[in-house]
């Protein structure tokens, strides 16, 4: 009967044909449209991994671990799902096609199983650490499930080791006492534009080991040092060991006869060399040349056998680019092609019979043997490893009785409220901020609930009775986990939690907090957070102009923006405590949501899905108003829907001003001075730009698909304010956050925001400077109403 290295080798090379074909089927025979451009994919890049691949989830993996795939190799991933029966032929022949496979593996748009999404580079792999450490969290909770800790493997591009998050990502690892994290690096020596630089293996690897993780590098297959061993072999490996990367790919693109020339011109004449040379021909030269480490599945196997412990571990596995293809070693490969002769010859050379290409065991001779092995292989022998978990209940909004606080403060507060209780929900919330914890009003919050770390850890300055406002210790129980200055690291960890109860089975409720102008700094990992359907909140804080003493470098101004452009994601701006408290309640329930995707038709907002939340709160204390009662319906609902009347117009409203956040005081005062000359003046409080404007769009596509009453609540706010009147809107932000409700009715619009970096001063100075203070609004309303009189196009 084959040996199990007999079928993780069978296994290899159907992989390796599988992935081609699927890139050639996308490319060179599916039916295209006038003007598409090349549909693309990554033989190479596939190529290079089909060994690691092969022995990690065939050999290794257990159901348990989690795996981020490096994003050129998705056509191996689905090529491996396809032969286990949890992907689809139609999906394959659509490969980066409408409803197909994905370019790159995705958690929310692939039908088979995976752990991660990836996609933009080293983020997948840095999510893995986080991960490792979200499960150790869960593990020492008292209402947390006992179930086996998994590996979090990273299957890495050696190109994805010039991401900085990666290097960000170490750092936090070590201070958190990073375990059960293996990243497995295809060192294959090739970028997109070329070959990489002589010695980074050496720098590679003091890294890691500087950050306490093993390193294992694996650089010569079995038949390489089998060869090692034959009369001659070590001035072969030294030449091996010694041969410049760019040489070693060219010569791997030339083949054997080029191999032979090049070693007798080098190595020749020796004796033993010229006879190990000798022995073997151009084909049996050219496969020993290429037989590194990362290519061959029993090296693979047994060095992934040989880690029994909880270390993190790199491995460096030494590949060759479109190993085993036509495409080997060439620099041009990276998103290169074979051509229909190439792939006719590569056909041939792998044994595949015509009309059998999509078989997935086409070149098999003994089926069902190997069928008797893919029933038994660990990894998949549990099915899909996707959990879900309970929803946990909110306790119902929080609300505080303050006479006059900001936002900011009233969010801390909200959660030390919390925090004092005994609620499952209090006890599934994660914090974590990036060294910003105590200015984002975290502090009450960790005060009470501590840090989280694996071991006890007491505070120094505590035990020697030395005054201080935070009293933080580290222990198992702890609930709030410490990250240094990386916005990038904020985000992986929230995308981590965020996916707690599919990848552990466990829910968590994950709120960080970051300075509102450095959501910018981790973009490309909240945006990655949200692709992934991870659920959090975060807390933009503090925002805007209105920090005002700290000048241009830490006042946001498209932070709105980015709220309402960003998928996955719902950004709300409340100016008062009562707002917040009600969103807050929400968010605790609408980050829990998995329904179908259907929307709502009172908002055409698509809430059952749920997703994360999104809060830029303000330092600026203001007045509380007593809005209305608290256990008004209509009231609760219309701040979770993204507006209210503050102030409802009158039958002949000449004038609306419309506020998010902050502004809200000059808003009302503005108000109450243009109502002296001015009927029926309305006053709208904005929530959320993001649901309105999010409302707006998707009634009016149902419009168009033949919902002809669909209404969003931007357009119910709106539709009975004559088209006469003077709609003013104003927010410290951006304008263009607001300026679009001038388009729902048609309304003369004057857009009152933030357009330039900020600078230092009171908050008076910049409101009066970036004119959104009443003066400006009073002036604005003036000035239309003026134009309007006299027939101007002041619109």
């Amino acid at each position: 009967m084959p040996s199990e290295l007999d079928h993780l080798k069978t296994l290899e090379q159907r992989l390796l044909w599988l992935s081609a074909w699927i890139v050639h089927n996308a490319n060179h025979l599916r039916p295209k449209g006038e003007g598409d451009v090349k549909v693309g994919g990554h033989q190479a890049s596939c190529a290079s991994m089909v060994s690691i691949m092969t022995a990690l989830y065939f050999h290794t993996l257990r159901p348990e671990d989690r795996v981020a795939v490096k994003p050129h190799a998705s056509p191996v991933f689905h090529a491996m799902q396809y032969i286990m029966g949890n992907q689809s032929l139609e999906k394959l022949k659509n490969f980066r096609g409408l409803g197909g496979a994905q370019s790159y593996p995705s958690r929310t748009k692939d039908v088979d199983d995976v752990d991660f999404s990836t996609g933009s580079v080293g983020l997948g792999v840095a999510e893995t650490a986080f991960a490792s450490l979200v499960q150790d969290y869960l593990a020492a909770k008292d209402w947390s499930a006992d179930r086996p800790l998994g590996r979090m493997v990273a299957l890495v591009g050696d190109a994805e080791l010039d991401e900085g998050n990666v290097y960000e990502c170490l750092q936090e690892g070590w201070k958190h006492d990073l375990r059960n994290t293996w990243w497995i690096i295809d060192y294959n020596r090739q970028s997109l534009d070329g070959v990489v630089h002589e010695g980074l293996w050496e720098k590679i690897e003091s890294i890691f080991q500087a950050f306490g993780w093993r390193t294992v590098v694996l650089r010569h297959g079995a038949l390489q040092r089998a060869a090692f061993a034959e009369p001659g072999g070590e001035a072969l490996k030294t030449w091996i060991q010694s041969c410049p990367n760019a040489d070693y790919s060219a010569l791997t693109y030339q083949g054997g006869a080029a191999w032979r020339k090049r070693l007798m011109e080098d190595l020749g004449d020796q004796g033993d060399v010229t006879a190990l040379l000798s022995r073997r021909d151009d084909d049996e030269l050219g496969a020993l040349m290429n037989n590194l480490g990362g290519q061959c599945v029993e090296t693979l196997a047994e060095a992934f056998d040989s880690i029994k412990d909880d270390q993190p571990t790199v491995f460096l596995a030494y590949t060759i680019k479109g190993w085993g293809t036509p495409l080997a070693g060439h620099k041009d490969n990276h998103a290169g092609l074979m051509n229909p002769a190439q792939m006719a010859d590569f056909q041939s050379r792998m044994g595949v019979p015509d009309g059998e290409e999509w078989e997935p065991l086409a070149t098999v001779e003994d089926k069902e043997d190997l069928n008797t092995f893919l029933g038994k292989v660990p990894f998949f022998a549990a099915g899909a490893r996707r959990f879900t978990a309970p929803k946990v209940e909110s306790i119902g909004p929080v609300f505080l009785d303050d006479r006059s606080l900001s936002t900011q403060a009233g969010f801390g507060k909200i959660l030390d409220t919390l925090a004092k209780g005994d609620s499952e929900i209090a006890d599934r919330i994660l914090t974590t901020s990036p060294d910003v914890t105590s200015s984002t009003n975290l502090g009450p919050w960790v005060n009470r609930r501590s840090l989280f770390a694996r071991t006890e850890k007491g505070d120094t300055f505590r035990e020697q009775q030395i005054p201080s406002t935070q009293k933080w210790q580290f222990s198992p129980k702890g609930q709030h986990i410490e990250l240094g200055i990386a916005e990038m690291n904020l985000f992986l960890l929230l995308g981590a939690a965020g996916l707690s109860h599919s990848l552990f089975g466990e829910r968590l409720v994950p709120i960080g907090t970051v300075y509102d102008p450095f959501v910018a700094r981790g973009l490309d990992a909240l945006n990655y957070a949200c692709y992934q359907d991870a659920r959090f909140i975060i807390a933009g804080t503090p925002s805007g102009v209105t920090l005002a003493p700290e000048g241009g470098a830490h006042q946001s101004i498209g932070a709105q923006l980015i709220g309402m452009s960003q998928d996955g994601l719902v950004s709300f701006e409340p100016a008062y405590l009562d707002e917040l408290s009600i969103i807050m309640d929400w968010s605790f329930d609408y980050l829990q949501r998995s329904g179908e995707n259907d929307p709502d038709e009172r908002t055409w907002l698509r809430d059952e899905t749920g997703g994360s939340v999104y809060l830029r709160l303000t330092t600026r204390p203001l007045e509380q108003l007593g809005l209305k009662a608290r256990d008004d319906q209509a009231f609760r609902q219309g701040v979770v829907d993204g507006a209210y009347w503050l102030r409802e117009p009158g039958p002949n409203c000449e004038v609306v001003i419309a506020y998010q956040g902050c502004v809200a005081p000059e808003a009302i005062e503005a108000a109450g001075r243009i109502g002296n000359d001015r009927r029926d003046i309305g006053v709208l409080a904005i929530t959320s730009a993001d649901r309105l404007n999010s409302g707006w769009t998707a009634a009016r596509r149902a419009r168009a698909r033949g919902h002809k009453d669909a209404t969003s609540q931007i357009e119910r706010l709106m539709g009975g304010v004559p088209r006469e009147a003077t709609l003013i809107t104003v927010t410290d932000g951006h304008p263009a956050t607001l300026a679009w409700i001038g388009s729902v009715m048609g309304h003369r619009t004057a857009p009152l925001g933030v357009e330039h970096f900020g600078q230092t001063g009171t908050i008076g100075d910049l409101y009066r400077h970036f004119m959104i203070d009443a003066d400006a609004i009073v002036a604005a309303a003036n000035y239309l109403s003026a134009g309007r009189r006299i027939g101007l196009n002041v619109r």
